[in-house]
């Protein structure tokens, strides 16, 4: 196999798991949080290396706020006329 088809191919497969990424996380926003979730505390366990901790604060998933009975959305609140 010759370098430049090599190449071809681990493009196309970044293309394709960058699509099915975007995919996911529009068709399916709360299993990707748990699934996010679920690899950051992998990569957190005390003992692991600094920068595999490091990557797993950045993979987890935003905190959620729970902003009163509503759920945090910030859309029900006054407006300005």
């Amino acid at each position: 196999m010759s370098t430049g088809l090599l190449l071809q191919y681990v493009v196309v497969v970044l293309i394709v798991m960058v699509s099915a990424w975007v995919v996911l996380k529009k068709q399916f926003p709360g299993t990707v949080r748990t699934l996010r979730g679920a690899l950051a505390l992998a990569l957190l366990k005390p003992g692991r290396a600094a920068w595999l901790q490091a990557l797993g604060r950045r993979v987890a998933p935003p905190a959620s706020g729970g902003g009163g009975a509503c759920g945090g959305c910030d859309s029900c609140g006054p407006t300005k006329k």
